[in-house]
């Protein structure tokens, strides 16, 4: 159960990070890489939208964030319910209105209900904060640039230290033993060393 959680959090912040730049590389650079109904589809579904797909992506995503903080700053009681309904009728609003194609709302509720699954609040504010350079990234240059943005993000991870420790130990540098930690969870009682990087002399964990 533990590793199944594991890895929906994982798709989850790949959602959150990267669907709304996915989307707007696909159809605005690469449409060949879709399916032809696919494709279809979405044409037709922004037939009359006025933007680009790169405006109406950061036009939604930026409407989503500020009903979220409206959101948290009203009264608990009602807070939750504007935010919702807010983002329902705002959204369905500007399908209407031919201002947002209806994939891009999918799209950007998708990727809202992602970040909610991220478990750590400053990790969900950081993916918050990602989305939108790499979503300029993905309008310029297409998939290229969510690579560019990507290979950014992994160099300043890898040149992170908390407490001493490297931010992505035990992926880089790699900690044997741990790494049956990282990807699946192992049964507790195969998980008898305590890392490296932190266990000091003492690495043996209590039975």
């Amino acid at each position: 159960f533990t590793t199944l959680v594991r890895w929906v959090r994982y798709f989850m912040f790949l959602i959150a990070l990267l669907l709304p730049s996915v989307y707007v590389a696909l159809t605005t650079f690469h449409p060949q890489i879709l399916p032809t109904v696919l494709l279809i589809s979405i044409a037709a579904a922004r037939e009359g939208v006025p933007f680009p797909a790169v405006m109406e992506a950061l036009l939604m995503e930026f409407m989503f964030e500020a009903l979220r903080e409206a959101g948290v700053r009203l009264p608990k009681t009602i807070g939750s319910a504007v935010s919702i309904v807010g983002a329902l009728v705002i959204g369905q609003s500007a399908v209407e209105a031919g201002i947002i194609s209806a994939p891009m709302v999918i799209v950007v509720a998708t990727t809202g209900i992602a970040s909610f699954g991220i478990p750590r609040y400053n990790l969900g504010t950081s993916l918050r904060i990602l989305r939108f350079p790499m979503l300029l990234l993905a309008g310029f240059i297409g998939i290229y640039g969510i690579l560019v943005g990507i290979t950014a993000i992994l160099i300043h991870l890898s040149c992170l230290r908390s407490f001493g420790v490297p931010y992505l130990s035990p992926v880089t540098p790699e900690t044997t033993g741990y790494v049956k930690d990282l990807i699946f969870r192992a049964p507790r009682w195969s998980l008898r060393y305590r890392p490296k990087n932190t266990a000091g002399s003492n690495d043996k964990r209590i039975s």
